[in-house]
């Protein structure tokens, strides 16, 4: 694969990823959180195993692929129906944007368990990328929806993502995109059919908005994001990869000024300014590592 390809993986994460929140904003009003992820979830396996299939794509080992589903229940099921879910118990977006932005910060912290270790810059990139989220969000700061049960929900996802994101770095980084995804949703979708059945009321309104949503999250996000995702796991240290959600923040402020015509103020853009400061400090490749990445010398004099 060509490096330069390869190196715009995360531009194409970011902006695959803040497509999520678009997608919410589209889809949630006709269906309830977890029915419209479990449809979104049988989607995508409904696309993936024919593929599984045709291209023979190999299975990973029985007990690697209980650690991959133990990664899936946390990074699909736990984060998006928890993130859903809060919203839908009347937490407005910009609050849960807030609390789930916190996991960059949070895998920081834990990344000694992954033996994974920050430099002063980074850390003070974390900074700058959660001041440059709590800035770009702050228009859209209220605490109204503010119950135990939303911030439950919310404080819920935010611990699934980061647990999930780190279980799958130290104990799964390496397998097959396709059964592993396949794998994921599987076990994603395990999971929300108690919820679904058992206390949702599985209405369903099939219009236009809901179709195209349905369609965009399984295609563009559940098989294109979440395969680049994967992919920043398995080859980048965590932090870093999780340092990239600080983006989605103002990447969806400047998606809702094309797609709804909201306002973008002085302060979402320095805040998105220090966001994209944050993220380049953290992403820094030390001079250190540089040096180990670079072509060994021939001894050749130019």
């Amino acid at each position: 694969m060509s490096p330069r390809l390869r190196a715009g993986f995360p531009v194409f994460f970011v902006l695959l990823w803040s497509t999520g929140f678009i997608v919410a904003r589209y889809g949630m009003p006709y269906a309830e959180p977890m029915t419209f992820l479990l449809l979104r979830f049988l989607l995508a396996l409904a696309i993936l195993l024919p593929l599984i299939l045709i291209m023979q794509a190999p299975w990973p080992e029985p007990h690697l692929a209980l650690r991959i589903a133990l990664a899936g229940a946390l990074l699909q099921a736990g984060y998006l129906g928890g993130v859903w879910a809060a919203v839908r118990e009347g937490m407005t977006a910009g609050l849960a944007a807030l609390i789930v932005g916190l996991q960059p910060i949070l895998t920081a912290c834990l990344a000694s368990l992954i033996n994974e270790r920050l430099r002063p810059y980074q850390w003070l990139g974390l900074a700058l990328g959660l001041l440059g989220v709590g800035l770009v969000v702050w228009a859209k700061l209220s605490l109204t929806g503010l119950t135990a049960l939303s911030l439950g929900l919310s404080a819920f996802a935010l611990a699934s993502i980061t647990a999930g994101t780190l279980y799958q770095k130290k104990f799964c980084p390496q397998f097959d995109l396709r059964t592993g995804t396949a794998i994921q949703y599987l076990a994603a979708a395990l999971i929300c059919l108690p919820w679904v059945f058992g206390v949702e009321t599985r209405e369903i309104a099939w219009t236009v908005e809901l179709i195209g949503a349905l369609a965009w999250s399984v295609l563009a996000i559940s098989l294109g994001a979440i395969f680049l995702l994967f992919v920043l796991i398995r080859e980048g240290a965590a932090v870093q990869v999780t340092s990239l959600l600080y983006l989605t923040p103002p990447t969806t402020a400047l998606m809702a000024f094309v797609l709804f015509n909201e306002p973008i103020t002085a302060i979402t853009l320095l805040g998105t300014l220090s966001t994209a400061l944050g993220v380049w400090l953290v992403m820094r490749p030390s001079k250190k590592r540089a040096t180990l990445n670079a072509p060994p010398s021939t001894g050749e004099k130019q």
